[in-house]
């Protein structure tokens, strides 16, 4: 399959650098579809819980 360690090397560091950016690409979509907090159809339950939790 590999002629010799360097094509090893190359074809290990190649998958690994594909799966980074596909984390990365993940990642960005997350945070560009994620809502903001109290945006959501709970949002007045979770901020009351917030303020009875400080108290």
């Amino acid at each position: 399959m590999f002629g010799n360690d360097a094509e090893f090397l190359l074809s290990l560091h190649r998958t690994h650098a594909a799966e980074l950016r596909a984390e990365a690409a993940a990642d960005r979509l997350a945070r560009a579809v994620s809502t903001r907090p109290g945006r959501t159809w709970l949002g007045r339950r979770q901020q009351a819980r917030r303020t009875d939790a400080r108290r």
